[in-house]
């Protein structure tokens, strides 16, 4: 059973493990061609996703001199092709991968916000204010999404929803949110541990390497191998379902914002079958339930999958890599203009890099959003570039984005 709660909430910030939704009290139906009526979601990979991990570029010459033994598997085996023979994607997500097959799904590779620092805190700030830099601003992009929407027919009786017990900052602001959470829902004992691991990567990584292969340790012991029942997989679902469910509704919420924790891959990160590997099945199940369970309401979304930052174009000491900076997005969708990667590809050699250390951001992650926005949703590019996004009148909406 799930509990729902329509008291006023204050704008606290967000907690792990939790999504949010809002529901523009006015639905724009009256500005789209017949009856669309368009759903919005982001989804959030909190700890900053390896895009060179989940989407690889086996088709550039210094992918794996460079990764090593990040690199994913060799010959093409382990890797599931993206358009031709450049890109491929983790054979982790082959849900996605059909998706993107039908149409239904793209990538967007070396892209990020304007944030060029690597503090998870400050990165994710600038990704959920939608602002140029880190800052003290106590509303977020979507809010304001939802506050610009063109009047229409109502949705409901209630400003807004949210899975969880708090609203992220993407999400604060005037426009408002209800809470939705899974009754006795927690998250996955393992997941606390590796939190820890990630915290001990950015300041020993001797002892977070240790930390971490007692976890492998004790899960080889346990037979406790991936299952779709427990675990990340566990605790992505429910939030994905949930967020489903209630978008379908006729009445229902519009915009909605998805939190999954557990990206930050200082050690061991295992993405051909570890650690990332399991996150990434993880949130492709996710997705893959959010569609089905969506039903017929799929045809009209568009769900955003973003990360704060990306990271280091190779590994550490600790079998992981470090804060980064570009990385990949992913759209997906009913009414995504899919089967696509987008890239205005950088290079791997060493000259090429960000800083002698990242992969080199060559999309503006903004220019994503505003080009769905404006295309899905129907703002202007005078509000995208002054409300949603300000200061960023030199960063136009990216077309043909939405089929």
């Amino acid at each position: 059973m799930e509990r729902c709660n329509y008291t006023a909430l204050t704008r606290r910030r967000f907690l792990a493990g939790t999504g949010v939704f809002a529901a523009w009290s006015m639905m724009p139906k009256a500005g789209f061609a017949g009856t669309r009526d368009p759903r919005f979601v982001v989804v959030l990979l909190r700890g900053a996703l390896d895009g060179l991990a989940a989407v690889a570029p086996v088709g550039d010459p210094n992918y794996r001199p460079l990764r090593g033994a990040l690199a994913l598997g060799e010959g093409g085996k382990d890797v599931l092709p993206l358009a031709g023979s450049f890109f491929a994607l983790n054979d982790a997500m082959p849900k996605l991968h059909g998706r993107f097959a039908k149409g239904e799904a793209l990538v967007v590779h070396a892209a990020a916000t304007p944030y060029r620092s690597r503090s998870h805190f400050d990165g994710q700030n600038v990704l959920e204010s939608g602002l140029e830099g880190p800052s003290g601003t106590q509303d977020g992009w979507l809010n304001r999404v939802a506050v610009a929407l063109p009047a229409g027919e109502r949705v409901g009786t209630q400003p807004g929803l949210a899975i969880g017990p708090t609203i992220p900052l993407i999400l604060a602001g005037p426009a408002g949110t209800l809470t939705w959470s899974p009754q006795t829902f927690q998250p996955a004992v393992e997941d606390t541990a590796l939190r820890l691991a990630s915290l001990y990567g950015e300041s020993d990584q001797e002892l977070a390497k240790l930390l971490t292969e007692g976890l492998e340790t004790d899960r080889m012991m346990a037979n406790s191998a991936f299952d779709i029942e427990k675990g990340p997989a566990r605790a992505f679902r429910i939030l994905a379902n949930g967020a489903a469910k209630l978008l379908a509704e006729e009445d229902g919420p519009r915009l909605a914002a998805i939190s999954y924790e557990g990206w930050d891959t200082h050690v061991q990160e295992g993405a051909d079958n570890g650690r990332l590997a399991k996150n990434l099945s993880a949130l492709d199940l996710a997705l893959d339930d959010l569609a089905e369970t969506l039903g017929p309401a799929w045809k009209d979304t568009v769900v955003a999958v973003v990360t704060e930052f990306g990271r280091t174009a190779w590994g550490n000491g600790g079998g992981g890599t470090d804060h980064g900076t570009a990385t990949t997005a992913f759209l997906m969708g009913g009414a995504v203009k899919g089967g696509r990667v987008i890239a205005d590809w950088p290079g791997l050699r060493e000259a090429d890099l960000f800083e002698g250390r990242d992969l080199k951001p060559t999309t503006d992650l903004r220019a994503v959003l505003k080009g769905v926005l404006k295309d899905h949703l129907g703002l202007s590019e005078r509000s995208l570039a002054t409300d949603i996004f300000p200061g960023s009148l030199g960063v136009r909406p990216m077309a043909g984005l939405v089929a």
